[in-house]
Parts: structure tokens; C-alpha cells; sequence
């Protein structure tokens, strides 16, 4: 009996550690009430600035997300700079990432830092601004859980085995999301941030060269190949993840994969597959059903390794550990 009880004090203990089931919604009531208003305000200025690229940033700012999240947990360690470029950015799944989701996050820091100092971490405006980019793509708003405290780690030697590649199957998606206590359902629904965006020609050119993967629309194949060349060398050329309402996070998604309209191989076998095929016909005929499950799905990612306490920091500077000021 003493024995499982010892054993029951000290699965808290880790649990505590490792901040799972601290994150609040209200956390910055009384230290920072205006927060996610600030943050709300320096994503749509953003946004609003980009013009011809507003697509590409709010994607680049979900990606962010994603991406911090999936490497050491949500704790900003995507934002950190090295100067002998071996912190997670500099990996080459990350190269990609573009540079306005970083500039979203550090100019909302800036702005929270005005008014409330050394109070909200990176990872915490991270984690709203993702959220704010949703709705600016016309996809659901929900709210989000605060609390996390800036990693202090980042080391691009823990990125390649913990970003899913777009040439993934089903099972070797679901095997890593399970790692991040993500389930098969929370991975088809997260999937859905692909409707908008775009993706490089070499993230899907074994799909059309030398022959034309046959799961994808044989005339969605040929618009490919007229935006993407055989010989494409190194040029930068992409092409929208979603053909149909590419500005716009919707369920069209799902009927684009029902169609053979699934740029990476990645989005296709979601339908292809027959596990999970059913969730894709789901999504891609109720939209409310999509909606409903993104948004569990992106707070339960919001959740994932997060730190708090002792584990972590509020960074002055997004881009750099307090102590390497």
C-alpha cells in the first residue's frame, strides 16, 4: 500500500514537471488582461501590411506553431537565433518556415512587452497568435490556454525525427503524432490548416515525375506539371496546398483529397487509405464536424511538452535565452 502510494505521489510530481494540465485560459488576468487583445492587434497589422503575401503569412505563422510544438513541446524554442546556426531553425525541415511568422510573433512580443514587462512568455503569444491566424483565414476561433514558460533548449539535431515529411504514410503519421499524445483523429483534423498556404514544387515532384502518381486527378496532375517543369533545378516555385479556396481554412480540403486533389502525398493518403478515409468523407461533408475537431485537435497540440515553473523562462527577446543577453 505505501509502495502505491509512493509510486501515485511521484507520477504527479512528473506530471507537474512537465506542466501537463496547468494551462489556463485566464492565466494573465490579473498580471496582463490585455493580452491577446495586444497580440490580436499586431497579427491583423501584419496581416494587413503583407498584401499580396497575407496568405503566406498566416500559414507561416500556424506552421510556427506546429512546428515549435512538435520539436521540444510548445515552449517558443523555434523562435531562438544561433549564432553558429544550430539552434531548431536552422534545420533543414525548418529552412522553410517563412521569416513573416517569426516577424508576427516578435513584433506582438514587442508590443505586450510595452505594456506588460517581463509578464507573458514567447511561447504563450506564439500560441495565441496561431489561434488569431485561424480566424483571419476565415477558419473557427476558440480560446486558448495560457501558462506556458519559454524552453531553454533549441537544437536542430532534435527537429528531423519529430516533423512528419510530406512523402508520410498513414501509419508513420499516426505513429508520430501518437508520440505528441496526438491521436489518428487529431492528425486528419490538423491536417486541415493545409487548405491554406502553399507548398515548393520539390515538396511533391516524385508525385508527377517520371509518372503520375495515380491516386492524384489526372487533370489536377497536368496543372501541376505545367507550374512544375521536369527539370525545375533550383528554382522557387509553389503551388497553392489547396487548388479550390486556397485563401480560406475550410473543410474544401477534405473534398479536394476525395477528388485526387491532395498536393503532398501526405494530404492524399488520408482518403487513400481506408482507415482513415471515413474521417476525410466526414470533414469533407460537414463542415461543423471539421471545425469542431480542429479546434480540440489545436488545443490539445497547444498542450503538448509545454513547461512551466522552474522549466522554463519569459524571454526579454523571443530570438534569444535571457541568459545569452
Amino acid at each position: 500500500m505505501e509502495v502505491s502510494i509512493r509510486l501515485i505521489l511521484l507520477m504527479v510530481l512528473i506530471a507537474v514537471g512537465r506542466g501537463e494540465g496547468q494551462l489556463v485560459e485566464n492565466f494573465y488576468s490579473k498580471t496582463c488582461p490585455n493580452v491577446e487583445a495586444i497580440v490580436k492587434q499586431a497579427v491583423f497589422t501584419k496581416f494587413s501590411k503583407a498584401n499580396a503575401t497575407r496568405q503566406a503569412t498566416l500559414q507561416a505563422t500556424l506552421r510556427l506553431f506546429f512546428h515549435d510544438c512538435f520539436i521540444e513541446g510548445c515552449d517558443a524554442s523555434i523562435m531562438i537565433a544561433s549564432a553558429n546556426n544550430n539552434a531548431e531553425k536552422d534545420a533543414g525541415e525548418n529552412l522553410s518556415l517563412a521569416g513573416d511568422g517569426f516577424d508576427a510573433v516578435i513584433k506582438a512580443k514587442q508590443a505586450v512587452e510595452a505594456a506588460c514587462p517581463g509578464i507573458v512568455s514567447c511561447a504563450d503569444i506564439l500560441a495565441i497568435a496561431a489561434r488569431d491566424a485561424v480566424v483571419l483565414a476565415g477558419g473557427p476561433s476558440f480560446s486558448v490556454e495560457l501558462g506556458r514558460r519559454d524552453g531553454l533548449i533549441s537544437n536542430k539535431s532534435q527537429v528531423h525525427d519529430n516533423i512528419p515529411d510530406p512523402s508520410f504514410n498513414l501509419s508513420q503519421l499516426t505513429t508520430l503524432f501518437a508520440r505528441k499524445n496526438l491521436s489518428q483523429f487529431d492528425m486528419i483534423a490538423l491536417s486541415g490548416a493545409h487548405s491554406v498556404g502553399v507548398s515548393n514544387c520539390s515538396r511533391f515532384h516524385s508525385r508527377l515525375y517520371p509518372v503520375v502518381d495515380p491516386s492524384l486527378n489526372l487533370n489536377y496532375a497536368k496543372q501541376l506539371m505545367a507550374t512544375c517543369p521536369k527539370k525545375i533545378g533550383n528554382a522557387q516555385v509553389f503551388v497553392n496546398l489547396d487548388p479550390e479556396t486556397p485563401k480560406v481554412l475550410d473543410n474544401v480540403y477534405y473534398q479536394n483529397l476525395v477528388a485526387g486533389k491532395g498536393l503532398l502525398t501526405s494530404d492524399e493518403v488520408l482518403y487513400t487509405d481506408p482507415e482513415s478515409q471515413p474521417t476525410v468523407k466526414d470533414f469533407a461533408s460537414n463542415p461543423g464536424h471539421f471545425n469542431a475537431a480542429f479546434i480540440a485537435a489545436i488545443k490539445k497540440l497547444g498542450r503538448v511538452g509545454v513547461k512551466t515553473g522552474n522549466l522554463g523562462e519569459i524571454r526579454r527577446d523571443c530570438a534569444a535565452f535571457n541568459n545569452d543577453d
